[in-house]
C-alpha cells in the first residue's frame, strides 16, 4: 500500500478527532438547532458519496455486461443495506434523536450513542477503503483525485459525528480530556475497516463493482435509518434540508471537481 492511500484512509479519522475537539471550544451541549443543521449537512455528503463516488463506478465497471450492467451494483447495493440491518438490531445502541434505542440491555445511554457514532463509522471507512483499492487496482476507473473527494467528503461530515459524541458526554459532567479521547475512539474503527477493505479488496478486485455498491448501500441505511429522522423530527426541519442540500453540492463539486 502506498504512502498515499494510507493517508487518504485517514484523513475521515482526522475530521472525527477535530470534531471530538470541539468540547475545548464550546461551553454547551450541541443544541437541537445545530444538531440538525450537522445531521443534515452529514447526510447530505453520505448521499452523494453513495452516488458520485461509489454506485457510478460500479456501474461504470460492469459496462461489459451490457444490460445487465446494473446487476452488481444493485446486488451489492442490497447487500450492504442488509448488513447494516443485521447490525442495527444486534447491537445495543441508541438512534441520534435518542428517542429510540436498540435492543435493551443495561448500558448507559451515553454508551449506546457513542455504540451509534461507531456503528456509523464502518461503512465510511469501508467506502473509503474500496475506493482507494479500486484506485490501487489500476483498472476501476477510480482516480487518486476521485478517491481524495471521498475521503475528503466523508471526514467533513464526520466532524459533526465527533461533536455528537463528545458533547453530550461533558454536559453530564466528564472532564474535557476524556469526552475528547472518547470521541477520537469512537472514529478509530474508521481506519482499521478502511484498511482491512484495502487488503481484502486488492486480492478480489473481479468484484469491486459490488463492493463499491455494497459500501453505498451501507451508507445509505445509515442516512435513512439514523439521519433523515434527526432531520425531520419536530422544529427547525427546514434548516436540516436546507443542510442536506448543501452537503449533497459540496460533495458533488468535490468529486466531480478532483474526480
Amino acid at each position: 500500500m502506498t504512502a498515499e492511500a494510507l493517508l487518504g484512509i485517514s484523513i475521515p479519522f482526522i475530521g472525527t478527532s477535530l470534531g471530538a475537539a470541539m468540547v475545548f471550544i464550546l461551553k454547551k451541549n450541541v443544541s437541537g438547532k445545530l444538531q440538525k443543521v450537522l445531521s443534515g449537512f452529514a447526510a447530505g455528503v453520505m448521499v452523494a458519496a453513495s452516488f458520485w463516488s461509489l454506485l457510478a463506478p460500479a456501474i461504470e465497471n460492469s459496462m461489459h455486461m451490457g444490460k445487465l450492467s446494473f446487476l452488481p451494483a444493485a446486488i451489492g447495493f442490497l447487500a450492504g443495506i442488509g448488513f447494516l440491518l443485521l447490525l442495527d438490531r444486534v447491537t445495543p445502541h441508541m438512534h441520534f434523536d435518542n428517542q429510540e434505542e436498540g435492543p435493551k440491555t443495561g448500558l448507559k445511554r451515553t454508551t449506546k450513542l457513542i455504540l451509534a457514532v461507531t456503528l456509523h463509522n464502518i461503512p465510511e471507512g469501508m467506502a473509503v477503503g474500496v475506493v482507494y483499492a479500486g484506485f490501487l487496482s489500476g483498472n476501476s476507473g477510480i482516480t487518486s483525485a476521485g478517491a481524495l473527494a471521498l475521503a475528503l467528503g466523508i471526514a467533513i461530515q464526520n466532524f459533526p459525528e465527533g461533536a455528537i459524541v463528545s458533547m453530550p458526554l461533558r454536559g453530564e459532567g466528564m472532564n474535557k480530556t476524556k469526552t475528547f479521547l472518547f470521541g477520537v475512539l469512537s472514529g478509530i474503527v474508521e481506519p482499521v475497516a478502511a484498511l482491512i477493505t484495502v487488503l481484502a479488496a486488492a486480492a478480489v478486485v473481479p468484484v469491486m463493482p459490488y463492493l463499491l455498491a455494497f459500501a453505498a448501500g451501507a451508507m445509505m441505511y445509515v442516512v435513512v435509518e439514523e439521519l433523515i429522522p434527526e432531520i425531520s423530527g419536530g422544529e427547525h426541519s427546514n434548516i436540516g434540508t436546507i443542510a442536506f442540500s448543501l452537503g449533497f453540492v459540496l460533495m458533488m463539486v468535490l468529486d466531480v471537481a478532483l474526480g
